[in-house]
């Protein structure tokens, strides 16, 4: 029994923070229409986290890296923009890659396009490029596939032509909330 306070006083203040949250966002809609604008509320998200992945091509190769998205909530249209920064091994021919990229999406549930920036290096030669990339994100999988134009291409085996599925694992969450006037 002697929990039964406590539990009226959270929610007595619960409900006396939601109806002054309520009044003064009434009030501010009202004063607000009375100087002639309306406010116009601005959601945008940042999120970043590690991924991993695997390409295949060619070669199967595991990928791992970082990602960071930035998200513009809104009814109609969400653009979705996203930098990511990452390592891959083949194994089997000693080949390491490191990857930079951008990738967009202009639609809530449309395609990704970007571009990578990439090196190459079996530890003797070394190469260097840029792939064009076309994808689909839902939830924490994005897959992708694009190809890496290169110099000297001959020089030792890697992936031309290639898709890869990424999970992204979101750590870290920033979202922001502002209210503009229209």
């Amino acid at each position: 029994m002697k929990c039964l306070p406590t539990t009226m006083t959270r929610l007595t203040n619960t409900f006396l923070t939601a109806l002054l949250i309520l009044i003064s966002s009434t009030l501010l809609c009202q004063s607000a229409n009375q100087k002639g604008f309306i406010p116009k509320l601005d959601i945008s998200v940042k999120r970043t986290g590690p991924y991993l992945g695997m390409q295949q091509g060619k070669y199967t190769v595991p990928e791992i890296g970082g990602e960071r998205q930035w998200k513009k909530i809104r009814l109609k249209n969400p653009i979705v923009h996203a930098a990511h920064m990452g390592f891959n091994y083949n194994f089997r021919y000693k080949v390491l890659g490191y990857d930079v990229g951008y990738w967009g999406r202009p639609h809530r549930f449309g395609l990704t396009y970007g571009a990578n920036l990439f090196f190459r290096s079996d530890f003797t030669y070394n190469k260097v490029g840029f792939a064009p990339v076309i994808g689909y994100k839902i939830w924490f999988l994005h897959f992708q596939t694009g190809y890496h134009f290169m110099v000297n291409p001959e020089q030792f085996e890697t992936n031309t032509l290639f898709v890869s599925l990424r999970m992204g694992i979101i750590n870290d969450r920033d979202i922001s909330i502002e209210w503009k006037k229209k």
